[in-house]
């Protein structure tokens, strides 16, 4: 048994915490596109981010940012604009959106840290941003979390958001998150945008480490198309008003934060594989027998990112063959005759050697997934061992389909 709950809140369920999501007119669509998260008091901030050598000029913003100082109090996310491979002008406006949000908030624009989700090449439309920052203050609530979730999304067709309390030191902890993704997500940190909340005291090097640990794990263990963004982050922020003792050290207690950390990224992951563009299930790829950890996931992974898998889960063809060659080119050494591969319940590989199996129910069992309630029913199950190892992992796609192909194709027109 996890040793959390579950808990309503989203980002402001952790104390000390403010949210919101407004509609700037940064989309043309006129849907919400801005949304500010903000700490009542200074918080330790980690982040991870991606390692495209193109990259927004937001991540470079706040790269050095928490590379100078490793707190902030806000969090500003526009949607619309990628902010992107737009030159020093799009610097420039980054700068400019960190030193108004950071007057609009009263607190010095070192405080500050943006993100930005759209099309690549567009800068951020400043005046529609200029204007709706003090209608995005104004809107700050401790119940904004759901608003500034939607705020966020782009091509997504569902808001993700998830909040979990736990007991440290006899007094409640939490943890929050919201996110967004749908395509461009593939296992390079971290293809999505992500944002975590917390109310535990931690020292701020142990928070990264933290952090760094369950990307791997959650967000770099995602894909749906094998594409990384320039614009992936991941940030965290612990303000301490749990008021509980501060984790400067490895222990029990750490432990205990860095777990519950995980299961926030996981869920976040899940749902941003589920909701892969035009995706109809859920991937889940298990991988155990490894020598570490490391090598369960890289396998994991590729049988995860392979299109061909992908292509067969969504014909509802139980094709192990494509597992087998995929887990074979992940560049991770094994036996083959130590190889066994179950989809679902079926086991149709064995100690390298073929086995008979109900194809048309296993086929039944793809069919089913699909129309399966949404990170419940919805998931396909791969296992695969590979020998004696004490290494395992996981890693999530989603299934390949036309509507991917159409989702793209009409991506800027």
């Amino acid at each position: 048994m996890a040793d959390w709950q579950k808990i309503t809140g989203g980002i402001t369920a952790p104390r000390g915490y403010q949210a919101a999501g407004i509609t700037a007119g940064l989309k043309p669509s006129g849907l919400p596109d801005l949304a500010l998260i903000f700490s009542e008091v200074e918080a330790i901030a980690a982040g991870v981010f991606t390692t495209s050598q193109v990259k927004a000029a937001c991540v470079e913003y706040c790269r050095q940012r928490l590379q100078a100082k490793q707190s902030a109090r806000a969090i500003l996310c526009n949607a619309g604009q990628a902010n992107a491979a737009t030159g020093t002008q799009g610097y420039l406006d980054t700068l400019e959106s960190a030193m108004a949000i950071g007057q609009a908030l009263n607190i010095p624009s070192e405080s500050v840290l943006l993100a930005s989700t759209g099309v690549i090449g567009q800068r951020i439309k400043m005046d529609a941003l200029r204007s709706g920052i003090p209608k995005v203050v104004a809107a700050l609530s401790e119940t904004g979390s759901d608003a500034a979730a939607g705020a966020i999304i782009t091509t997504d067709l569902v808001t993700k958001s998830i909040a979990l309390e736990t007991t440290i030191s006899e007094r409640p902890v939490r943890i929050g998150g919201i996110a967004k993704g749908s395509g461009m997500i593939h296992p390079n940190m971290a293809t999505m945008l992500a944002f975590v909340t917390c109310d535990a005291v931690v020292s701020p090097h142990l928070w990264q480490q933290m952090l760094a640990r369950a990307a791997d794990r959650s967000f770099n263990s995602i894909t749906v198309d094998g594409d990384t963004s320039t614009n992936d982050s991941l940030i965290a922020l612990a303000n301490g008003q749990s008021r509980t003792p501060a984790i400067t050290g490895w222990g029990a207690e750490a432990e205990k934060l860095e777990a519950m950390l995980t299961a926030v990224c996981q869920h976040l992951a899940k749902a941003i594989a589920r909701d892969g563009e035009g995706a109809t299930c859920l991937i889940e790829v298990e991988v155990t027998g490894a020598h570490d950890e490391i090598s369960a996931r890289q396998i994991a992974k590729t049988i995860a990112g392979s299109s061909l898998v992908k292509s067969a889960i969504f014909g509802r063809d139980p094709n192990w063959g494509r597992i087998a060659a995929a887990a074979g080119r992940a560049g991770v050494p094994f036996e083959q005759e130590n190889l066994q591969i179950k989809l679902g319940n079926f086991l149709m590989l064995e100690n390298g050697q073929p086995l008979q199996f109900d194809r048309a129910a296993a086929s039944a069992y793809l069919k089913k997934a699909a129309t399966g309630a949404y990170l419940q029913e919805d998931t396909v199950l791969i296992s695969v061992n590979v020998g004696n190892g004490h290494g395992s992992g996981k890693a999530w796609g989603c299934d390949l389909s036309y509507d991917y192909v159409r989702i793209n194709a009409e991506y800027t027109t």
